[in-house]
């Protein structure tokens, strides 16, 4: 049992201490109020809350101590907010209650949390926040990416095979394109050059441009015949006279005449002797004749072989070859046939004057002019076959190579789309993934609550067995005794069970 009771410095105790003794078992205080009986019951009831109070107990042995006090009712009764008209007792269930109410405290914060991040992600009808944002850069970088297609169509619509109808599907391969691509990057005249061949109709193999040989009429230029003075021999007795005259080309036409005039001078008339007529043979020796046939030989060997290379040229040009250009190539040709006229009038001029020396136009650099057109054609030819050859794979390539030039043109729209989709993913991301945190939090709370409600519930087997009572209410009417009758209640309904003396349980 308790001993006495030391109180100081609470509520309305001063700091010197009050000491109640001489207590027995059963002890009665009596005051107004404030004047401190309900601060020795909360000293009784915890001392360790009150540092500068004591309680004595006998021979030092502590018992538990029971207070019945305002503070007692708040621990232990409460009228539940849930269960209209229902009291719960005891200190566990005003507990739990608190602990109802934080956790719907806590719910109601996480609903407010996803409410704010899901507009802020969707906006309020669903298409803003930043799920809009992301649209409305999609849909901007769309309308380029179909600018884009639009301008190149007519001439590349080989390499947008399958994308040309659907803006969307269209934007969506340029950004595929853009981590993927590894084409070489060409300008847009090749692209459009290539695609004629690669995607337009099946393209034939191509003839190649026949090749000039012109080693041997350039050789025909360098005949040193043309730079050697052909005349008679000179130990002859009318040498010194036709040495002197330098006419001896004037001789040699005259001498014709004079072989079929009888040996009769064919500008004088007059009849020549039989030594002149030796002199004039002896003059045009074996030599002379050999060099003048050499001459004759090399104009008509250099008349035929320039005919025949005209002839090739000419054939060449009817044929035009979609890879030569045959402007060029004419224009050539009529430069070479202005020299090859030019040349065979300077061997015409060598066979008439053989003392004369002679030098021919150069055609080296009309013939080199010439091979470079057509080796560039066929080096076209030979690129445009092996596309042939190898189709699938060169329109596989040049259409990479067109995705290539549009991804270049788009590159700085391309950027500007990515850095600003980055954030608005890694936004979306984050939120996303706070919604779908405090959702599973909310979860949680919701069924941390339920549990809560069930243990407050918990009472409801009380209810139900007070319901289960039968409880007789005793309805005298004024009349006579007969009318009294017993009513029950049970389950909050009323049933007549009978008179007084037909009583029993129901």
């Amino acid at each position: 049992m308790i001993e006495s009771i030391t109180i100081a410095g609470v509520a309305t105790y001063s700091s010197t201490p009050v000491t109640i003794s001489g207590l027995s078992n059963f002890n009665f205080l009596f005051g107004s109020n404030g004047t401190g009986k309900t601060t020795i019951g909360r000293v009784l009831a915890d001392e360790t809350k009150f540092p500068t109070c004591s309680v004595t107990w006998k021979a030092g042995t502590k018992l538990q101590p029971l207070v019945y006090n305002h503070d007692f009712v708040e621990r232990n009764f409460n009228q539940s907010a849930e269960l209209k008209g229902i009291f719960t007792l005891g200190e566990k269930q005003v507990d739990t209650l608190t602990k109802i109410a934080k956790a719907k405290g806590e719910l109601d914060t996480l609903t407010t949390k996803i409410e704010t991040l899901t507009q802020g992600l969707q906006g309020a009808d669903g298409n803003g926040g930043k799920k809009g944002e992301l649209a409305t850069l999609e849909a901007q970088l769309k309308d380029k990416c179909w600018a884009q297609k639009q301008k190149h169509d007519a001439k590349l619509q080989g390499g947008f095979e399958g994308y040309r109808n659907s803006s969307e599907k269209f934007k969506s391969k340029v950004l595929e394109e853009l981590t993927a691509n590894k084409a070489i990057l060409l300008t847009l005249p090749e692209l459009e050059k290539n695609a004629e061949g690669v995607f337009g109709s099946t393209p034939t193999v191509e003839a190649s441009v026949p090749s000039i040989d012109a080693a041997k009429l350039l050789l025909h230029e360098a005949n040193p015949i043309l730079k050697k003075r052909v005349i008679g021999k000179e130990d002859v007795d009318i040498a010194a006279m036709i040495k002197k005259l330098e006419n001896s080309d004037w001789v040699r036409e005259g001498r014709a005449f004079f072989e079929v005039n009888e040996e009769t001078c064919p500008f004088c008339q007059q009849s020549t002797s039989e030594a002149f007529a030796q002199s004039l043979n002896e003059y045009f020796d074996e030599s002379f004749v050999t060099d003048s046939k050499t001459i004759d030989e090399l104009a008509t060997n250099y008349a035929t072989e320039a005919a025949r290379i005209q002839q090739k040229l000419a054939s060449i040009i009817v044929s035009a070859s979609k890879f030569l250009d045959v402007e060029k190539l004419k224009a050539e040709k009529e430069l070479l046939d202005a020299r090859i006229t030019l040349n065979n009038q300077h061997l015409a001029r060598k066979k008439k004057e053989a003392s004369q020396v002679v030098e021919l136009e150069s055609l080296s650099n009309v013939f080199a002019a010439i091979k470079t057109l057509i080796d560039t054609a066929n080096t076209q030819v030979d690129a445009h076959n092996k596309t042939v050859a190898n189709l699938a794979s060169e329109r596989k390539t040049l259409t990479a190579q067109v995705w290539k030039f549009v991804i270049e043109e788009l590159k700085t729209d391309l950027t500007a789309f990515k850095s600003a989709k980055d954030g608005l993913d890694k936004a979306i991301s984050a939120m996303t993934t706070q919604i779908a945190d405090a959702t599973t939090k909310k979860a949680k709370k919701a069924a941390e609550i339920s549990e809560l409600e069930k243990q407050t519930t918990s009472i409801q087997p009380t209810v139900d067995g007070i319901n289960s009572l039968h409880l007789f209410v005793w309805l005298p009417r004024l009349q006579t005794r007969e009318s009294v009758k017993w009513k029950v209640l049970q389950a909050g309904s009323f049933r007549w069970v009978g008179h007084q003396g037909d009583f029993k349980r129901g």
